[in-house]
């Protein structure tokens, strides 16, 4: 039988199937809960990075905008949920909104003039906005507190009935329910008109631009979007580790979300579940066994990847589906 691929860039395999997969992989997250209680604060990291790796999806796998800085994002709503908590705003999921209602505003200040380039002077202006932003919270001790961070802030109970436990129960939970959300906000948005439109800019900017679309108005809007979802991420972070160090706005920061999706499987939003998982792990695993020599490993991991399953572990298993049952995408032989 043979698979068409439609203009939105899903195939006709992958339509059916998007929510059977989500509620597979939301039920073993949830799964989690019972099977490893001891581990709830590590599941609740690895949500956190996969809710980052969300927004990147969302700018670079949508909508073709190629950065190395999204971590400044995920910083300001780090550092907006701390400065609020700090000033009594202690309410954390109002404190979630506004943080990442924050970096949503960055982005839609840079949007119009960075936006407007692509390929590497891209990479390298976003690169350069967040080495800016990591240098000034590091300089401007008096607000970030510097390399000491801010810490002493504290956060009521979630909803105020559930209280924040050192088990990481209520941490969990909460930030796979931020995680859910944004993902199917996300799907929908893959599935929306203005999703069609970000693939088609995603493809040839000067094509879409020629049948009068509003190039740079959408994706300064989907990078805005997707600074919204990284600043939900990094408010969450400060609310579960009731800490804020310089590292959130770090180049690593940025460098990791991208494996992530490398990893996982850029451009089909299930990348950034399937990769965080597995690159947190392996990377915590290297590290223990060797602090020094842990990038060694990841960098094979990644020259594996991209030599054998350049899709990522998404491309892996839709192909071993496609195969199950007997369809393949085109021109691929069986």
């Amino acid at each position: 039988m043979k698979i068409t691929v439609s203009s939105t860039g899903l195939s006709a395999l992958d339509r059916p199937r998007l929510p059977m997969i989500a509620l597979v992989v939301f039920a073993l997250a949830l799964a989690v809960f019972f099977v490893f209680p001891d581990r709830l604060s590590l599941a609740a990291y690895i949500g956190i990075f996969a809710l980052f790796a969300l927004s990147l999806d969302l700018a670079l796998g949508m909508a073709g905008i190629v950065t190395l800085g999204h971590a400044a994002f995920f910083g300001v709503g780090a550092y907006t949920a701390g400065w609020l908590a700090l000033a009594g705003w202690q309410e954390p999921i109002t404190g979630v909104v506004i943080s990442g209602l924050c970096a949503a505003a960055l982005a839609g200040a840079l949007g119009p003039f960075i936006l407007r380039l692509t390929g590497l002077p891209l990479v390298m202006v976003t690169l350069a906005v967040g080495v800016f932003l990591f240098e000034a919270a590091n300089k401007l001790t008096w607000l970030t507190g510097g390399d000491d961070g801010l810490y002493g802030m504290t956060f009521s109970p979630v909803l105020g009935i559930f209280e924040w436990s050192i088990y990481g129960t209520t941490d969990y939970l909460y930030v796979l329910a931020w995680l859910a959300l944004a993902f199917y906000g996300c799907h929908r948005l893959t599935t929306s008109n203005f999703g069609l439109a970000l693939r088609g800019v995603r493809e040839n900017r000067l094509r879409m631009s020629l049948l009068g679309s509003s190039v740079l108005a959408q994706l300064t809007l989907a990078y805005a979007l997707s600074a919204f979802i990284a600043g939900v991420a990094g408010a969450l972070l400060a609310q579960t580790s009731e800490f804020v160090g310089l590292e959130v706005l770090s180049v690593e920061k940025s460098i990791d979300v991208v494996v992530i999706l490398v990893l996982g499987g850029v451009g089909h939003l299930y990348g950034a579940l399937l990769g965080a998982p597995v690159y947190l792990l392996i990377k915590d695993m290297s590290k223990e066994w060797n602090p020094h020599a842990w990038m060694i490993i990841i960098g094979f991991m990644l020259v594996f990847v991209m030599l054998v399953a350049r899709g990522g572990i998404h491309g892996v298993l839709h192909k071993v589906i496609a195969r199950s049952r007997g369809k393949l995408p085109n021109g691929e032989p069986r």
